[in-house]
């Protein structure tokens, strides 16, 4: 058996270990405001709920290991002392991947993520619409646990008010789990699907993403191409040259002995196909192409 004491590793070997180690872990989707009143939204899983009565959970963002710097979402709660917890599913879990680049303070993550800022009706930060179960909370405290890179910063959160989607309530008013569908963090690009188990998720690019919000108009708007679907797409740095676009659809049409796809719902449904698969440049060159 492999032994190890925490002083003998680099906080980046000892943080894997503890995250593959300390798994699945719950994600907090924390949508938060600064003094100016600008949205931020990132997500964190060290995260979890440690009392009913009052109903407090906590969740950690904590210092960046590469160079201890802190996170916007911390620097938000500390001046706010607000935040909306929105839970994470399987349908919005690729967007909640992209909103965790590093995009400049100012860039709102709602946008780059294509998800839908909706109003809290007790504190400022924005809700996560298309989130199943929304928690707006007062933040009672923060608590350092450390100035290195790596420590973790103890946001102690109270809710005030929650909301729950009737697509997930049964009659009785309780959770129906199954079609909550929540995901959860492991450790890598591991997560957890809490109806079917462990799947991947490529870490988003080191390089910014461009985001949903510079896609052209009839894929944001796509009547085919779900929110996760454009998560992924959004995960890329440049798009494909018009060349690339030309020089693929000719082999497509060629060794698939196929016609020019013409319709749009065609387009997308073909780029599905290959998201599928995790072939996002593959996806992009079809639904560019003219």
């Amino acid at each position: 058996m492999a032994s190890f004491e925490p002083k003998e590793l680099t906080t980046g070997k000892l943080h894997s270990y503890l995250l593959s180690a300390i798994a699945p872990r719950p994600i907090a989707f924390a949508s938060t405001v600064d003094e100016k009143g600008v949205p931020n939204l990132s997500p964190f899983s060290f995260f979890n709920v440690f009392s009913s009565n009052p109903p407090v959970m906590i969740f950690s963002p904590a210092r960046r290991v590469r160079n201890n710097t802190t996170k916007h979402t911390l620097e938000n709660v500390k001046a706010t002392k607000e935040v909306v917890i929105n839970v994470v599913n399987f349908n919005i879990v690729h967007q909640m991947s992209l909103s965790s680049s590093e995009y400049p303070k100012g860039v709102n993550e709602f946008d780059k993520a294509g998800l839908t800022m909706l109003p809290s009706d007790l504190v400022k930060p924005f809700r996560v619409a298309e989130s199943p179960v929304q928690f707006e909370c007062k933040v009672n405290s923060v608590v350092a646990l450390a100035e290195k890179g790596g420590a973790g910063n103890l946001v102690i959160c109270e809710v005030l008010k929650f909301h729950i989607d009737d697509d997930v309530l049964n009659d009785d008013e309780t959770i129906d789990q199954i079609k909550l569908d929540l995901v959860a963090r492991a450790g890598g690009n591991f997560y957890s699907r809490a109806k079917q188990g462990f799947f991947e998720i490529p870490k988003p690019i080191s390089a910014l993403g461009i985001g949903v919000d510079n896609m052209p108009e009839h894929i944001k708007n796509s009547m085919v191409l779900t929110g996760n679907d454009l998560g992924m797409l959004g995960n890329v740095e440049v798009l494909p040259t018009d060349l690339e676009v030309e020089k693929f659809m000719n082999e497509l049409t060629k060794n698939h002995n196929t016609k020019k796809i013409a319709s749009q719902r065609e387009k997308h449904k073909l780029a599905r196909n290959y998201l599928s698969f995790g072939d996002v440049d593959s996806a992009w060159k079809i639904l560019l192409s003219k």
